[in-house]
């Protein structure tokens, strides 16, 4: 035997070994997953025991012989976390639903509601400054007559003014606090603010409360809708009575309309007040112009420099006539005559007193200048130019006291009639019956706030529970 051959038989023996390892491994697997399957079967199959009725033997017996072809699958059923939802459900959604149904049909009190629309006029009429041509004008008010009036229904005074004349604690009140007696309705009822609706059938005392309590019930009880592009305001008063529902909305529409003519009487008074004004001013100037023309005439003497210049021009035009008239002499007579001839001398002495006086009159009419070159301040030009300034201003202080006092005129006359009032284009009106409480629409919102609620707790839990 060769040594190859020695070296075969020597590894034929290991061989056979590891064969028979690696045959035993997978017999052993083989084995687990046996063991896994009747396991997973035993407990497929005590799990329908639990949930089905015990079956006839024949039927566990042909069962048995078909658990063996194919695993059967488990049946569904409600777990815990159904249940809760379910219950959560209920009590979240159908518990409110179901107490907010039976308040509203058996406890809340009829209301009856008046409508009332009005709206605010204004007249329109130009400014009495106008008269001056344009020199100024007036711009109209910057805030809405219609939002200052939709902010004061709302606001406590009102609510004071109407509480004065009729009581709105006593008529809001009325359905009573209390939960035990069937007749209450205390959560539509008034409520002041910090006091509990009474649980024992009474009140434990007097139902007053502050005006701000009053004016938030007034909010639930009186809606106010107003229109800026129209101008138009919508008011809906509530109350459980048709005759005080609209009692309310005509009080309201009444102070309303004090309100306004107290702004339109306010605006009259300040453009009459202005009007005024100007008027004072412009009287006090005028009397100032016309003592000024009085004094300059007083030191001047001269009434009109005009009619005096006149005069004065044809003063010197005489003058000037004389001389050309005596220079005419003059000359003829020293053609004529002997050069010592008294005549003569007369003549030229004649000459020389009408040249004097006719430069003086220059001077007086500021042609010429004095002695030493300076002008006379006392001549004519300069007092016509002081005349001149002095008339300009009292024509000017005469026509700003005709435009004032037509201005004055015009702001007295139109504060002899509104301006501003308040138009009802529909009266309040009285409901023949009761429209509030709307109980379809708060029971839907009721149904659908309770099932958002519920709906995200849910979720919220369920998103918990994933997170673990």
């Amino acid at each position: 035997m060769s040594q190859d051959d020695g070296e075969k038989t020597q590894d034929t023996p290991a061989s056979g070994e590891t064969k028979k390892l690696v045959a035993e491994k997978k017999r052993m697997a083989a084995r687990l997953a046996e063991l896994k399957n009747e396991k997973l079967r035993r407990q497929v199959a005590q799990m329908e025991a639990e949930v089905k009725p015990p079956a006839p033997q024949g039927a566990q017996q042909g069962e048995a012989q078909s658990s063996h072809m194919a695993p059967p699958v488990a049946a569904a059923r409600p777990r815990p976390r159904h249940w809760l939802a379910l219950g959560s459900f209920l009590l979240l959604v159908g518990l409110p639903l179901v107490l907010s149904a039976w308040y509203l049909w058996e406890r809340a009190h009829e209301r009856y509601v008046s409508y009332a629309g009005f709206s605010v006029r204004t007249e329109e009429i130009g400014s009495a400054l106008e008269l001056l041509g344009g020199v100024a004008e007036f711009s109209g008010s910057s805030s809405s007559d219609t939002d200052i009036l939709y902010k004061f229904i709302q606001s406590p005074e009102l609510v004071r003014r109407v509480n004065a004349q009729v009581d709105l604690r006593e008529i809001w009140g009325r359905p009573g606090r209390s939960w035990w007696n069937p007749a209450h309705d205390p959560v539509f009822a008034y409520n002041p603010a910090g006091v509990l609706p009474s649980l024992f059938g009474t009140e434990a005392r007097p139902l007053e409360g502050s005006i701000e309590d009053l004016t938030d019930h007034w909010g639930r009880m009186i809606k106010v809708y107003s229109d800026s592009g129209t101008g138009l305001i919508d008011l809906e008063v509530q109350a459980f009575t048709a005759e005080e529902a609209r009692t309310i909305a005509q009080i309201i529409y009444d102070e309303s309309s004090d309100m306004i003519n107290r702004l339109s009487a306010i605006a009259r008074d300040d453009a009459t007040a202005y009007a005024r004004e100007e008027l004072d001013q412009a009287v006090e100037r005028l009397k100032r112009a016309r003592q000024a023309m009085t004094q300059f005439r007083n030191e001047t003497q001269i009434v009109d420099p005009s009619a005096s210049i006149q005069g004065q021009m044809g003063i010197l035009s005489s003058l000037q006539s004389e001389l050309a008239q005596t220079f005419i002499d003059l000359d003829i007579l020293r053609q004529t005559a002997r050069e010592n001839d008294p005549r003569i001398t007369q003549l030229e002495r004649r000459v020389r007193v009408i040249e004097d006086r006719i430069e003086a009159e220059r001077r007086k009419l500021g042609m010429g200048q004095g002695a030493g070159g300076v002008q006379d301040a006392d001549a004519f030009a300069n007092l016509v130019g002081e005349f001149e300034s002095l008339a300009v201003d009292l024509k000017f202080a005469e026509e700003s006291y005709t435009a004032s006092l037509s201005a004055y005129d015009s702001a007295v006359a139109e504060a002899q009639r509104k301006s501003r009032y308040l138009a009802a284009h529909v009266n309040p009106t009285l409901p023949e019956s009761a429209t509030q409480p709307d109980r379809l629409t708060l029971l839907g919102l009721v149904a659908l706030f309770a099932f958002l609620i519920w709906a995200i707790l849910v979720l919220a839990i369920y998103a918990l529970q994933d997170r673990r």
